[in-house]
């Protein structure tokens, strides 16, 4: 069963953010409030051990108090035991008192009636002649001692002390006296060793009178004070009844009781006089001590149950901050994942959050360019190959009818035409050249011979051609049929329209990490409009091919051999490949092309592979 419920929670706690979220906030909130309820429960026992000790200070006060109201008392009652009048008179009347003796009594009774008013919590004072069984008292007059008196407890006890003083502490039914009273107990004329059967002294004072010198301490109408004699015994209190329990604790100065009336824990503290025995307990409800204390527990508590809804909801806010991004991430994924690469999410957070979004969206953005331009990139590539294959049919052909023409001009002595016939075979033989796309600078050149030698007998001669090779970019490797488009360009555009004097130049050499290959010639040049537009034109061509996409998707047949050389360059040298077009009315035309040196060490099928 344990196991069952760990393997939930668990799973909970492992399958649910906001479960987890609400935990965490929990694991540091709860610390908080355990060390606030320990604070309040320390603070609840140092209020407690605080009050007990104020307590038990007034306490000892009010016992030294009554100790020394007891002690006045034994004073009055010394001064009446040891009053010469009193005792004569007493002594004087004998087992059967005449009228005389009545007389006497009543002086007796005035005398002990004004010491009444020497201490006024005395209630009665009151003299038992023992030889005629008189009982002399200043509140209730005279009458006779009780058959059996000498056989109580308050005789046998004043017996025991040999005359001496006592307190007692009479219990309903139990004796003559008044049970409501304290009386203490003592012999007239101790000291007057012939008295065979003593006079005795009582003085009484009211258990009310006692407790009503105490009752100034108590903090609450629901707090008890008790007055115990030496014996342990009760002798009276402010509540019905004094707690059982409070008998059993002995001398312990605080305890926890409780209480059986009412079943409220009561705080009992308690001080014994070192003079008389006397004890003082007071007993308060626990709760009136801790009611300071306890509301701050019940504002504790409520501080927890506040923290414990504020955790579920701060959970619930974080975790639809979270999970509503990831919903929106797992969505695009599942997108991606069936081919939709034009997904993009829609989020304003500026957050890490939003920064992942972002970043999705641009990774799906790349990823469709990535895969257009990779299927591109391979369509192009395809139709390339194919008119490349095309192209090599048609020089096959156009190779074996030149072949032909030139015998029969040879037959026929027709020398220039058979001239031009072998140029335009050779070219068209180097053109084959069993299908590779590379020729080296050298080779390049010595292609590009026979193909200008066409076109000078073609125009008859009219411009001439000027080779500027640097020996050391010979070796290096150049596309085929890169630099002939370029020439043809400057023949029909530039030279063909000049009579005599035109020149055309070719130049390659290295500049630093660069191929650079120039075709220039000082035909008519271009008119800066049209320049303008060659431009724009070679520079969308070069875009378009960074791109992957075809200069032929536009169907334009206008510049289609510069379009073509540009988009080859690209596409084969890369970005850092240049194509400059230099033109102006009347002063000819350059153009350079710049390639990365390292790109051209090598023929292109090594490369490849």
């Amino acid at each position: 069963m344990t196991k069952e419920i760990l393997s939930k929670v668990r799973k909970m706690l492992t399958g649910f953010i906001q479960v987890r979220l609400t935990w965490y906030f929990l694991l540091i909130l709860l610390p908080l409030a355990g060390f606030s309820l320990f604070a309040i429960a320390k603070s609840q026992m140092i209020l407690e051990v605080q009050t007990g000790e104020r307590t038990q200070g007034a306490l000892h006060t009010m016992v030294g108090y009554i100790d020394l109201t007891l002690q006045n008392i034994e004073q009055l009652s010394s001064l009446i035991a040891f009053d010469m009048n009193v005792n004569t008179t007493l002594q004087s009347v004998g087992q059967e008192p005449g009228k005389q003796s009545f007389v006497q009594f009543a002086q007796v009774m005035d005398q002990i009636t004004n010491m009444t008013t020497v201490n006024l919590l005395v209630d009665q004072i009151t003299i038992i002649h023992m030889p005629s069984r008189t009982v002399i008292s200043s509140k209730l007059g005279g009458h006779k001692l009780p058959e059996g008196a000498e056989k109580q407890e308050w005789y046998q006890r004043l017996v025991e002390e040999g005359g001496g003083t006592i307190f007692y502490t009479p219990q309903g039914g139990e004796s003559f006296f008044d049970a409501d009273s304290v009386h203490l107990i003592r012999t007239m004329d101790p000291y007057n060793r012939t008295l065979i059967n003593p006079n005795l002294l009582i003085i009484s004072v009211k258990k009310s009178a006692l407790i009503e010198l105490a009752k100034p301490l108590l903090p609450s109408k629901n707090a008890n004070i008790y007055l115990f004699g030496s014996d342990g015994i009760p002798i009276t209190g402010t509540g019905v009844s004094v707690n059982p329990q409070v008998l059993n604790k002995g001398d312990e100065v605080r305890t926890i009781l409780r209480s059986p009336q009412t079943g409220t824990e009561m705080v009992a503290i308690s001080v014994k006089s070192k003079f008389s025995g006397w004890s003082l307990m007071m007993e308060q409800p626990l709760r009136e001590i801790r009611s300071h204390t306890d509301s701050l527990k019940v504002f504790t508590y409520g501080i927890l149950v506040v923290s414990l809804v504020l955790a579920v909801w701060i959970s619930w806010i974080v975790y639809r901050g979270i999970s509503a991004p990831l919903r929106k991430l797992a969505y695009g994924m599942k997108q991606l994942r069936t081919g939709n690469f034009t997904i993009q999410l829609e989020d304003a957070r500026v957050d890490e959050l939003g920064y992942v979004i972002e970043s999705f969206n641009r990774m799906a953005e790349n990823q469709k360019t990535l895969i257009r331009d990779h299927y591109e990139k391979q369509l192009l590539l395809s139709k390339m190959e194919l008119k490349f294959l095309q192209s090599q049919i048609n020089p096959h052909f156009l190779y074996n009818t030149l072949d032909s023409i030139y015998w029969t001009a040879k037959n026929y002595e027709a020398d220039e035409i058979s001239e031009m016939v072998l140029n335009l075979s050779k070219f068209f033989r180097l053109s084959l050249n069993k299908g590779n796309e590379t020729f080296s600078v050298k080779d390049t050149i010595e292609h590009l011979k026979y193909y200008i030698k066409v076109q000078q007998l073609r125009f008859l001669d009219h411009f001439t051609v000027r080779y500027d090779i640097a020996e050391e970019s010979e070796p290096y490797h150049v596309l085929k049929l890169l630099l002939q488009p370029i020439v043809e360009n400057s023949v029909l555009h530039g030279l063909e329209k000049q009579s005599e004097g035109g020149e055309l130049v070719i130049s390659t050499y290295l500049e630093g990490n660069m191929l650079v290959l120039e075709v220039s010639d000082n035909g008519a040049g271009v008119e800066n409009q049209r320049l303008d537009y060659i431009c724009v034109k070679l520079e969308e061509a070069s875009r378009l091919a960074a791109e992957g996409i075809s200069t032929d998707i536009k169907k334009e047949k206008d510049l289609f051999g510069l379009r073509n050389v540009v988009t080859r360059m690209k596409m084969y040298y890369g970005k850092e490949s240049e194509f400059l077009f230099e033109s102006g009315t009347g002063r000819g035309t350059r153009i350079t092309l710049r390639l990365p040196l390292e790109k051209c060490v090598t023929p292109l099928e090594e490369q490849a592979g």
